[in-house]
């Protein structure tokens, strides 16, 4: 398949292959080994029609044999264990739940004890976050230093809302986590050449952003309407809080770009399934 990458000349997400599932990782994040992690793509499941094939939704329409079926094969293909794992609820909040070995299976397993949470954090080994994505942010979040991760999702909301920073703030107070200490990842979304908005969400972002990142965040068009960078405010928030410049790994990757290879709202107009991200630690870890 012919993904289109954005940035060719720079580092960017890695695909992998494991029989039929194809998925993303990050280099940033390989090098430390307790760490498992990943993005989904549609390839490898075993959903049909708009869901094909790797669909990981539950409450769009499709087959709930055939999600769980997905995910089993996205697990053993990345190496993670389905019970493991830990859902959000995402209704575009800041929201960051705390996560602990007693959520496991939230979302998968068994239906969510908990509602309106678009962040997650932990330092449980054993424990698997994940988000979901059809052209909104991922965040990843890892603190090699205290054994912490964190994972949030960020749409244009959750981005006027600064999750990011929230997420960092409270990997701080629980964790200890210094921002300096955090390796982060922006993950495959839509792009500014993709992501048209109105001018009511410009004003937000206006409100939120100082007047020297418009530039940088948007541009008005000829019909009145604007194109955002949700990546790039997403850098914005990570640099402000305090992460590293060589701490932030971007994607590289536009979903809307590459309807065939990841699921976009956009590009589908709402026919399609749900892609996610992952992030866990060990349960060898310590």
């Amino acid at each position: 398949m012919d993904i289109k990458w954005h940035d060719k000349n720079k580092p960017h997400m890695q695909v992998r292959k494991s029989g039929e599932v194809t998925y993303l990782t990050y280099p940033s994040f390989e090098q430390f080994p307790d760490i498992v992690h990943c993005f989904s793509t549609r390839l490898g499941g075993v959903s049909e029609g708009i869901f094909a094939s790797m669909n990981l939704s539950f409450t769009r329409g499709d087959e709930e044999a055939a999600v769980k079926e997905n995910y089993r094969r996205l697990g053993e293909a990345v190496g993670f264990f389905v019970e493991d794992i830990v859902t959000s609820d995402q209704t575009h909040t800041a929201n960051v739940r705390l996560v602990g070995a007693e959520d496991r299976g939230n979302g998968v397993m068994r239906p969510r004890s908990y509602q309106d949470v678009d962040g997650m954090i932990t330092n449980v080994p054993g424990v698997v976050l994940c988000t979901f994505y059809a052209d909104c942010v991922p965040l990843y979040f890892v603190d090699p230093v205290h054994k912490a991760i964190g994972l949030s999702h960020s749409g244009w909301r959750g981005t006027v809302g600064k999750i990011g920073k929230v997420t960092i703030e409270k990997m701080k107070a629980q964790f200890g986590s210094a921002p300096e200490d955090i390796f982060t990842a922006i993950g495959p979304s839509i792009c500014q050449d993709c992501y048209e908005v109105s001018e009511d969400v410009i004003l937000e972002f206006q409100s939120t952003f100082d007047k020297k990142y418009w530039e940088s965040l948007f541009y008005q068009k000829e019909n009145g309407r604007y194109q955002l960078n949700l990546w790039e405010a997403n850098r914005i928030i990570f640099l402000e809080a305090g992460i590293k410049e060589e701490h932030i790994s971007m994607p590289g990757i536009c979903t809307c770009c590459n309807p065939d290879f990841l699921f976009s709202h956009r590009a589908t107009h709402g026919k399609r399934g749900n892609l996610a991200a992952f992030l866990g630690i060990r349960r060898e870890a310590r």
